[in-house]
């Protein structure tokens, strides 16, 4: 499944979302006044279900196993965002990443390693936050969590001057202005 795994990967990357990878998420999407999202590689709708039970909306959900190809949707009606956990198959992911942040605000949850590689380097100016959460236990029915730590990234056609680093535990932190996070809130900021 990973690159510190000998499992071999399942068709179409189909790894459901765990909920736990969501709590940390849900701050930044209320507090940039997110109601309604679109899951356009929704597979069985678990991130849908997940977001859902913190009273988001989703107004489009699909997935290329049920027919709906995410690269030939343009617009996806009412939504305020877009929320997806994408296959990680490198071209597929990076093409992804284009085509949605000219629709919408993107949340794409993907390895925190990615920002430290050449091949985000393209992305990163319309990166404008990552939120860490750790590893996650992607296989359900297992004691085991996975070997590769995983983030939010908010990707957005109007923003360009590279991300701010959130992590886990401090997403509520991480939302006031510096100048109150400077008088003893401690919250993580990395900017190109």
């Amino acid at each position: 499944m990973g690159k510190r795994s000998s499992f071999e990967r399942k068709p179409r990357d189909f790894y459901p979302t765990p909920a736990k990878a969501v709590a940390p998420l849900i701050p930044f999407l209320h507090s940039a006044g997110i109601r309604t999202f679109a899951e356009p590689c929704a597979g069985e709708g678990d991130l849908v279900r997940h977001l859902e039970s913190f009273g988001l909306r989703c107004v489009y959900a699909g997935d290329i196993s049920t027919g709906q190809d995410a690269l030939a949707l343009d617009d996806y009606g009412a939504a305020d965002a877009i929320v997806t956990n994408p296959p990680y198959t490198r071209d597929l992911m990076h093409r992804l990443v284009v085509h949605f942040q000219g629709i919408a605000p993107t949340w794409l949850l993907l390895e925190t390693d990615w920002v430290s590689t050449l091949q985000a380097v393209p992305y990163l100016g319309h990166c404008s936050d990552i939120v860490t959460i750790g590893r996650l236990r992607w296989i359900a029915g297992t004691d085991d969590d996975g070997y590769d730590n995983f983030a939010w990234y908010r990707f957005d056609a109007d923003h360009s001057d590279g991300p701010r680093l959130h992590w886990q535990g401090k997403a509520e932190q991480a939302l006031l202005p510096l100048s109150q996070r400077r008088q003893g809130v401690q919250a993580a900021e990395v900017r190109p």
